[in-house]
């Protein structure tokens, strides 16, 4: 990279942090791809669902994988996580961790299907049945010794790998009874990152919101509410004039890995692009302290009186400047990220509008970016249909469709993977779009699969069901 000097030749002390930063992400992209691990939701701080290590499932052995199903002590509305050889009770294993609906976190041995350990919060009994649920992922700190999950009672818990004892727990919200911690976890740069949205119905008040916690003790740091932006500290929902704007999208926020600035999306809310943000997309600093970029479309207004959040689903993060934001409306905006650029409002001026898959009036998944060869692939899924598209001069160029509906999509190995939340998960060639095979199991909501080590891991199950078992299915090819 370029280094940045102070106009003399002479390298600017002030950007040292920041060459700081971006070296920690890189070392921490490069021994996760070392590693095998797939440690937060979509694999990588972007979400991209597309790791770059081969999987050992191919087009020509995907027919043999073989499924053993796991009853589970609770539903897992959302996305595994994976570690490789990490030590559990005395004992090296290759662990899946899940969180379920009510917050209980769950180590699976991966080879053999045994639960190894089973974390219950202690608010358990008064949550379990009840509306208060969590559809977030789990996350692995870089040192895999540690996981952080989200519990619906408003906190996140920091979890030992080896038997799942908790080290401490923090409240992200101060009203977790409408306020609803639905997007996954991320954590970079020893800070852990969580949002807020609301419940089904979006039943006030609540405040979509960003808060960065310390990893290490669990000290919240900060907090960016995308309404009454002018505070700074967690507030009760009830004492902001404004509610929504909810952050739910499936990725939670995306990081990016080199500069650690944040990327969220906000839902339905109040926007005046000063101290109201509903509908947008925001770029926030790594302290997520303040906006550094955002958008919003030219409709907001509109989009807000028919509930079709810009939200519903986190920025996709193409590589380069661009960055496509898909919404309830059946859209994908294609967004410069330099044009975002500022905290003064940005309304318009994205660089395409094309329809998502069935451009349904819902889009709730998170799409896959796949950089293949000297190609950037998008793929995406909703409840009517499947879509490849490819980048072409700085633009969404379709290359495929199909009409069978799906949640987040993943690309591993040279293979497509989309569950059908009806029940079924096709493996496509993802280039192609042949469909391959299509596994059995059972019906699911916002459930997506993870591809690791010659294994594809996926829940069943429906959070808004409010049971309290669920299932892991998990391929396996042979001797596997």
């Amino acid at each position: 990279m370029t280094k940045p000097t102070d106009g003399s030749g002479n390298l600017c002390l002030r950007f040292l942090p920041l060459l700081f930063l971006v070296a920690i992400g890189t070392l921490g992209i490069v021994a996760q791809r070392e590693t095998g691990d797939w440690p937060q939701f979509g694999w990588d701080l972007a979400s991209s669902s597309a790791p770059t290590y081969a999987t050992g499932i191919t087009a020509a052995n995907v027919g043999t994988l073989t499924r053993r199903q796991v009853t589970l002590d609770g539903t897992v509305d959302g996305s595994p996580i994976y570690l490789r050889g990490v030590t559990v009770k005395g004992s090296k294993h290759d662990v899946f961790f899940v969180t379920t609906t009510y917050g209980k976190t769950i180590a699976v041995d991966a080879a053999t299907g045994t639960i190894l350990w089973e974390y219950t919060p202690p608010k358990y009994d008064s949550l379990h049945g009840s509306a208060q649920v969590t559809n977030s992922s789990p996350v692995a700190d870089p040192d895999r010794e540690y996981i952080y999950a989200a519990v619906p009672d408003g906190t996140v818990q920091k979890l030992a790998v080896s038997d799942g004892h908790a080290l401490w727990a923090t409240s992200i919200t101060l009203m977790p009874t409408t306020e609803k911690i639905a997007g996954a976890l991320k954590v970079f740069h020893g800070r852990v990152v969580a949002v807020t949205g609301g419940y089904v119905g979006d039943r006030p008040p609540y405040q979509g919101h960003v808060v960065t916690l310390d990893a290490q003790s669990g000290r919240l740091l900060h907090v960016w509410y995308s309404l009454c932006n002018d505070r700074t500290a967690l507030y009760m929902p009830n004492t902001c004039p404004q509610s929504d704007s909810a952050i739910w999208g499936r990725a939670g926020a995306v990081i990016d890995a080199g500069t650690g600035n944040i990327f969220v999306a906000t839902g339905n809310g109040d926007y005046d692009g000063k101290t109201n943000w509903g509908d947008a997309v925001i770029e926030l600093n790594p302290d997520a302290t303040q906006i550094i970029g955002n958008y919003t479309p030219a409709n907001n207004a509109e989009l807000n009186r028919r509930d079709l959040d810009v939200g519903s689903a986190a920025p996709a993060m193409l590589g380069g400047d661009l960055l496509a934001q898909g919404g309830k409306d059946g859209v994908f905006w294609l967004i410069s990220i330099k044009a975002m650029t500022g905290s003064a409002s940005h309304m318009g001026g994205e660089l395409q509008t094309i329809p998502t898959p069935s451009a349904a009036r819902q889009f709730p998944t998170a799409p896959a970016v796949w950089h293949h060869g000297t190609e950037t692939w998008m793929f995406a899924a909703d409840f009517g249909a499947t879509a490849a598209w490819t980048i072409k001069d700085g633009k969404l160029s379709p290359m495929w469709k199909n009409s069978n509906g799906g949640t987040s999509p993943v690309v591993a190995g040279g293979l497509l993977y989309v569950y059908d939340a009806a029940g079924g998960l096709r493996i496509y060639d993802p280039v192609k779009g042949t469909q391959l095979v299509d596994l059995q199991c059972g019906a699911g909501h916002w459930n997506s699969p993870i591809v690791v080590d010659g294994k594809v891991a996926l829940p069943e199950g429906n959070a808004n069901m409010h049971t309290t078992t669920g299932v892991l299915d998990i391929w396996s090819l042979p001797g596997r």
